[in-house]
């Protein structure tokens, strides 16, 4: 399989966002799915804003999702060549915050189902927040990531270390 413009999710990733994701008070995952990967012309518009800088295309990426306050998760479309479910999963919050969470499709269903969404992973804005594994997304995992399956912790450092230069790259698109 080779990248392409197609904007339908990935069987794994559409098992996953078909899930409903509890969160109420600052308790449980902010996290709203989209129905398909966002067109091409509104990921260059977010990146646009996001970004400031009008000469980007969001070429780069494939958004999927979103937290409350409209801050994107994305695969971000960084090993050339590659399918999209091979490509790192990152968020980019609506105040800048950025962070690149799983090293692939696979590894993000496993943080899903260890009870992390894509601003819980990125963030250490609630150092007390105790997620909850969520059985239906373990499910999700073991039928299209068997061979993935990982602590939350894992797939964090893992993401970090491939990726350490994420946010500067990020910044560096910023005029």
């Amino acid at each position: 399989m080779t990248q392409t413009d197609d904007r339908r999710f990935p069987p794994g990733l559409a098992a996953a966002m078909a899930v409903r994701f509890a969160y109420e008070e600052g308790v449980g995952v902010d996290f709203e799915p989209f129905e398909g990967f966002r067109s091409a012309d509104e990921t260059t518009d977010w990146l646009r804003a996001w970004t400031c800088n009008d000469g980007l295309t969001g070429d780069a990426f494939r958004v999927f999702g979103q937290d409350g306050t409209g801050g994107y998760a994305a695969f971000w479309l960084v090993r050339p060549g590659r399918p999209v479910v091979e490509q790192p999963v990152v968020f980019l919050g609506s105040e800048g915050e950025t962070g690149v969470v799983a090293r692939d499709l696979g590894a993000f269903l496993w943080l899903l189902a260890a009870g992390y969404g894509p601003w819980e992973a990125a963030t250490s804005y609630e150092p007390d927040r105790a997620p909850s594994p969520h059985p239906e997304l373990t499910a999700i995992a073991e039928r299209f990531a068997p061979d993935h399956r990982a602590e939350a912790s894992a797939v964090l450092e893992a993401a970090a270390a491939e990726f350490p230069d994420f946010d500067d790259r990020v910044m560096a698109l910023c005029p």
